[in-house]
């Protein structure tokens, strides 16, 4: 093996490479979409919040579940947890749990504060909190929390293959 091959990509390299796993995503689907870069963190929805200038609500977060042991997003309203036993009803999973970030960047390239609702290395099931629906566009993260772009719910939906459902607590 060489040792480009070998090397274990910096921390910009893993960033270019989710935002265009993202980007190419989007692309495919002839989604016209600008994916914005702020200077300013969007780690936690209040950050977003501010980055965006978008009140928290449509602020899109999206989550990483395990159940039984598969991965599930879970793309919620800013301010609504999810109810890992509604999700575990939708699913129809025996065991739902949050995943760990280790597991997340380890099974999709994706960080913590920059997770994105596309891009993934495969299909994911996909839920849709109900309350996304009440506001014509949410705010997604784009592969880092520094990047971002504007969604509708129904895209979202479409692109996502996700099903909307009464997933908050």
């Amino acid at each position: 093996m060489s040792d480009e091959a070998q090397r274990t990509p910096s921390p910009e390299e893993s960033d270019e490479r989710a935002v265009e796993s993202v980007r190419s995503f989007l692309r495919e689907r002839n989604f016209p979409v600008e994916i914005v870069t702020s200077r300013d963190t969007i780690f936690t929805v209040e950050d977003a919040s501010k980055a965006v200038g978008a009140p928290s609500e449509h602020i899109l977060k999206s989550l990483v579940l395990l159940a039984d042991d598969r991965p599930v997003l879970a793309l919620m309203s800013g301010v609504n947890k999810v109810d890992v036993k509604k999700v575990r009803r939708a699913t129809g999973a025996k065991k739902v749990r949050m995943a760990t970030p280790e597991y997340v960047f380890q099974w999709s390239g994706f960080k913590i504060g920059g997770v994105p609702p596309v891009g993934y290395p495969e299909k994911v099931p996909a839920l849709l909190d109900d309350d996304l629906f009440l506001y014509p566009i949410v705010w997604s993260a784009a592969g880092t929390d520094h990047t971002f772009f504007p969604i509708s719910p129904e895209d979202l939906a479409r692109f996502t293959e996700g099903e909307r459902c009464e997933i908050k607590k």
